[in-house]
């Protein structure tokens, strides 16, 4: 009798090693069984990218508002500068401007502090002070360095590396807090909470008696909490 006849299709044994040789359809598999791990880490690149590149604008928002506000004043060369609140406001607009996209007084908030030395003699160690603030965002973040009126300090800002003022002059320092807004609704920052700060040194002779406000605008009070 015919064999090939008698077992009309492969004997099972026969059959398994052709399977175990068999590699058609492995690259899928491998592919299919891989994808996820592919997906992740592309997602997590993509995250941690938006994320270091926002918080490089935050800093950078904070750095020109610092720098801007270290700026302003009315008046001559022959005559300290005045500091208005129609300025302040125009600094503060101006960050939003710049921030854009960040959308950083909905998600955020900005503290402007003007940290100046306390008067003589009432100043015999040489402490400072948080002459005036102003703010500006709906985030819910009181600074982390002091509120306007704070007195006998000896300095602004991160243990370490605080800021002080020269003598009969001021330092702008400002912080801002922004909620960073991720890409993908499964988080992937452990902490979204985003804050910068920078301080300038005030270039010009300012009047730091008070902020002026002839024009009756609004102030910018760190009581409020507005995105305008």
């Amino acid at each position: 009798m015919n064999r090939s006849a008698q077992f009309p299709f492969p004997r099972p044994r026969r059959r398994l090693a052709d399977l175990r040789t068999d590699t058609g359809g492995m690259a899928l598999i491998e592919f299919a069984a891989s994808l996820p791990f592919i997906l992740l880490l592309s997602l997590g690149g993509a995250e941690l990218t938006n994320y270091a590149t926002t918080k490089m604008r935050v800093s950078q928002v904070a750095l020109h508002l610092a720098d801007d506000v270290s700026r302003i004043g009315n008046g001559s060369l022959l005559s300290a500068r005045t500091v208005r609140e129609i300025d302040i406001n125009d600094t503060l607009t101006g960050a939003g401007l710049q921030a854009g996209g960040l959308d950083i007084y909905q998600h955020g908030r900005v503290i402007i502090s003007s940290v100046e030395g306390e008067t003589a003699p009432n100043n015999p160690s040489g402490e400072y002070k948080i002459a005036w603030q102003r703010c500006r965002g709906m985030k819910n973040h009181a600074s982390s360095y002091g509120v306007a009126g704070d007195e006998d300090l000896a300095g602004v800002g991160p243990a370490g590396r605080q800021v002080v003022a020269p003598e009969n002059g001021a330092v702008i320092f400002v912080e801002v807090a922004y909620d960073y807004q991720p890409i993908f609704p499964n988080q992937m920052i452990p902490n979204t909470q985003i804050v910068e700060i920078a301080a300038m040194t005030v270039r010009d002779t300012r009047d730091l008696t008070q902020i002026y406000n002839s024009e009756a605008v609004t102030i910018s009070s760190c009581a409020n909490f507005t995105a305008s």
